[in-house]
């Protein structure tokens, strides 16, 4: 079964070149394009796609709004921030709006295809050093954290897990460093996500990080 992806851009052209891009992919289609958040949220909620790859700034309703009433619908639709510059100021917003991730509008076209699998699968878009540069731009003045009490339902071994996904390793990085098989990290990776109510990688990195678990090195 292919991938169904609807993209969300302002700009006709954009629109096309993305489309041409993905509908080259004999895994991927395109079933749906908005020129708005508004139209974004009505077309996720009939078309249900699997990725939505969601343009920021646009009219009559943002992609930060957009991502947020999309995630608030519960669908299984996982949404991918579009950004013109990778220190973006919305893109951590948007992760705390719901969105998965996020990519730079001049992303190469086989790692943007590839990104749409990475999302698909549940993955957080968010390598280490997109995560350390983000996180310490943007959280290191984030509002006030929330008390955690979820935080005392960890082992210590998930508490360990949680410090790790913050960083931004991958399962299979955090089964080498904790000298654990790769079945075993996963399961404790989903765990830790079920215990603390987060839905993907990246909440679990806002959360760590908005929670107090990791604190952000000062400039």
């Amino acid at each position: 079964m292919s991938i169904s992806v609807l993209l969300t851009d302002d700009q006709p052209l954009i629109r096309a070149g993305f489309a041409a891009l993905l509908n080259s992919d004999p895994d991927i289609d395109v079933v749906g394009e908005a020129a708005d958040g508004a139209e974004a949220v009505a077309l996720a909620e009939r078309l249900r796609p699997d990725v939505i790859l969601m343009d920021v700034q646009m009219p009559e309703m943002n992609g930060i709004e957009a991502t947020r009433r999309i995630t608030a619908m519960g669908l299984d639709s996982r949404v991918v921030i579009l950004t013109n510059y990778a220190l973006d100021v919305y893109v951590f917003e948007g992760l705390r709006a719901g969105a998965c991730g996020f990519l730079v509008k001049d992303t190469l076209p086989t790692e943007l295809l590839r990104s749409i699998r990475v999302a698909v699968e549940g993955h957080a878009l968010l390598s280490p050093e997109v995560t350390t540069t983000l996180i310490e731009e943007y959280v290191s003045r984030p509002p006030t954290p929330v008390a955690a009490p979820a935080l005392d339902a960890l082992t210590a071994r998930e508490r360990e897990v949680l410090l790790l996904v913050a960083s931004g390793l991958s399962n299979e990085e955090i089964a080498r460093r904790l000298v654990i098989s790769h079945t075993t990290a996963k399961t404790h990776v989903s765990r830790t996500m079920l215990k603390l109510g987060a839905r993907d990688r990246a909440q679990l990195v806002m959360f760590a990080y908005e929670n107090g678990v990791v604190v952000p090195r000062s400039k």
